[in-house]
């Protein structure tokens, strides 16, 4: 039986231009702070450069979900609409 506690947790709807919008905010960020590094090479300390790096590998990954993520969606339409041919 559910948890009364978890009423509504899933109610919120994520539409993909919501994702792509958050991923290009994520990718200006990380790219603000790889400027940032850029410019402060010398003062710059180890740790700062992993975060980047970090950063970056992130951003890659969503951006590799987001695309596997169009590429099912549109699966299921062309698989769809191959069903509806047969009939």
């Amino acid at each position: 039986m559910a948890n009364p506690a978890d009423k509504g947790r899933y109610d919120t709807k994520l539409s993909l231009s919501d994702l792509i919008v958050a991923y290009a905010s994520l990718q200006n960020q990380v790219l603000d702070q790889i400027n940032s590094l850029a410019s402060s090479m010398s003062t710059a300390d180890p740790g700062e450069f992993l975060l980047a790096q970090f950063g970056m590998s992130q951003v890659n990954q969503i951006g590799q979900t987001i695309s596997n993520m169009i590429y099912q969606v549109n699966s299921v339409i062309m698989n769809t609409i191959r069903n509806q041919k047969v009939q």
